[in-house]
């Protein structure tokens, strides 16, 4: 983050003009667009209009637009947001903000009249309150622990706890999860075809080795063909056949919709595309995130560095791995894999394309209509105007200048020989059945009380402390609480020998958060 950079409209003017070299001639139009929003707050937080964005991408070009929506999203996360500006709600008994849900609060107004429906909170009056280990953006500590209710039970045995995970280099899942998810509506599509010609069809669903299970299509009419699924031997997604990367339980299919629940649930904002222009959580305050503070948030996260390894880091001078840490995460590296870990846990996958775009033009990762049922368009907010940036090239952070002068992208992926990429997520987006004594006590969204997404390990080594609700202190206790889809991978990790297993240890803490300090 740039010091001292103001934020709002007239801070966004202050990064056009200096840290992104826009025209002169593009500021003063843009600035006399903007000047009636100006306020007598000077540099204080005021919404980013999605119409600046847009601007700015037709006048200065996507690469710009993109620097400014990075810019922008990064002071989003980072600053602390007061009452003026709509953060907190009126839980109720005088209170703006709440560790517990309150469904007792009945009142006009109160913690359960809010809308959209409350889960928690607010608890935070700010994104790094709670993702901030080993630093900003990061996971969060067992003490901030978000406590929800989603169905207002009032009851404490029934409700959840989350753990804080952290937010770095979103776009990576989310764009995986796009490609996957065309690949199965393929085959989706190819099955119904088939049925349609033959009667009958049955097949695989699987996406970059990853099985979802299989599906059967059986032809009821033939003029116009219609046909009955049978969903039975699906597995680990939903219906849609969408992969669902975000959220515990892989509820949430975009950074967007993600970053819009917890706005509300955590902090009390509520973005315009959620509630339209009302006040719903009965603040005081309307408006409180625009379509274009949204837009810099999703690319922020998107474009944040990715997690790294150890031995990169080594290679790159930035830390001292001796060669016996080396040989031990290397083995370790073989006993992820040969102990099953790496089933579920998949090392790398292959990106066909790197570029994210904001809005997606994948179905299934935009919204048709926003929560609040206005029309995207209606905000300008259309895939013609999209922010687009290269995962392999264009993140801002962990760009490392070698000796002789030359650039090291850090926080990018590596490019593959077809002008794809390669990441390193470790995770198959899918849901499995952890055990009993993994599971929720309720299970408000109907996905399983067992379910839960597979966690990524990017980063697990700087992450602690593991699990869904924070109850692992060490990965070896992680390891040990699977059970259920898991269970013969957590045996063949008990069936090792004390060497070993530290070995499969080292090998996960090698897996870490890294962030290149500024200069002065």
């Amino acid at each position: 983050m740039k010091a001292n950079l103001g934020f709002g409209l007239a801070g966004i003017a202050i990064v056009v003009g200096t840290a992104v070299g826009v025209a002169q001639g593009d500021i003063e139009i843009l600035q006399s667009r903007l000047s009636s929003q100006a306020d007598d707050h000077g540099d204080a937080y005021r919404p980013l209009e999605q119409s600046f964005l847009n601007e700015l991408a037709i006048r200065s070009g996507e690469k710009e637009a993109f620097k400014v929506a990075f810019e922008a999203g990064d002071e989003l996360t980072e600053l602390a947001f007061n009452a003026s500006q709509g953060v907190g709600a009126k839980v109720g008994e005088g209170k703006r903000f709440s560790r517990f849900p309150r469904a007792d609060l009945k009142g006009d107004g109160e913690w359960t009249t809010h809308l959209p429906k409350r889960e928690g909170g607010p608890n935070a009056t700010s994104c790094i309150a709670c993702h901030n280990s080993p630093g900003p953006n990061g996971a969060g500590d067992v003490a901030l622990n978000a406590v929800v209710d989603p169905a207002h039970t009032g009851n404490p045995r029934l409700f959840l706890e989350r753990n804080t995970l952290p937010l770095l280099a979103l776009g990576v899942p989310q764009r995986l999860a796009e490609e996957m998810s065309i690949e199965l509506a393929t085959q989706r599509t190819r099955l119904f075809r088939q049925a349609c010609a033959e009667g009958q069809a049955s097949g695989p669903l699987k996406s970059k080795g990853v099985s979802f299970g299989s599906i059967s299509a059986t032809r009821q009419s033939q003029t116009p063909c219609e046909v009955t699924v049978d969903w039975g031997k699906l597995e680990g997604i939903d219906k849609d056949l969408v992969v669902k990367a975000f959220g515990w339980k892989g509820n949430h299919s975009t950074i967007r919709a993600f970053t819009r629940n917890a706005a509300h649930n955590e902090l009390g904002l509520q973005a315009v595309e959620l509630v339209g222009e009302a006040d719903a959580d009965h603040d005081g305050v309307p408006n409180e995130l625009s379509v274009g503070d949204l837009t810099a948030l999703t690319v922020y996260m998107a474009a944040l560095e990715r997690p790294v390894t150890r031995l990169e880091l080594a290679a790159l001078g930035l830390e001292k791995v001796t060669s016996r840490q080396r040989g031990k995460i290397l083995k370790g590296e073989s006993l992820f894999e040969s102990t099953g870990c790496a089933t579920c846990h998949v090392p790398r996958m292959k990106l066909d394309s790197a570029v994210f775009r904001e809005p997606s033009v994948t179905p299934g990762f935009y919204d048709r209509r926003f929560p609040s049922g206005d029309d995207p368009a209606d905000h300008r907010f259309a895939s013609k105007s999209a922010i687009k940036f290269d995962l392999t090239d264009d993140q801002p952070n962990n760009q490392i200048r070698l000796e002789g002068g030359a650039i090291e992208k850090l926080g990018a992926l590596s490019k593959t020989p077809d002008g794809g990429a390669m990441a390193h997520w470790f995770t198959d987006f899918k849901r499995h059945d952890m055990g009993p004594d993994l599971a929720d006590p309720s299970d408000p969204l109907g996905i399983g009380a067992r379910m839960w997404l597979t966690r990524s390990l990017a980063g697990v080594g700087s992450t602690g402390p593991w699990l869904h609700d924070g109850r692992a202190t060490t990965l070896d206790e992680a390891i040990l609480a699977h059970d259920g889809d898991a269970q013969m991978s957590r045996k063949n990790y008990t069936l090792l020998e004390q060497p070993q297993r530290q070995e499969l240890l080292a090998f996960l803490e090698n897996l870490v958060i890294f962030k290149q300090q500024e200069a002065e």
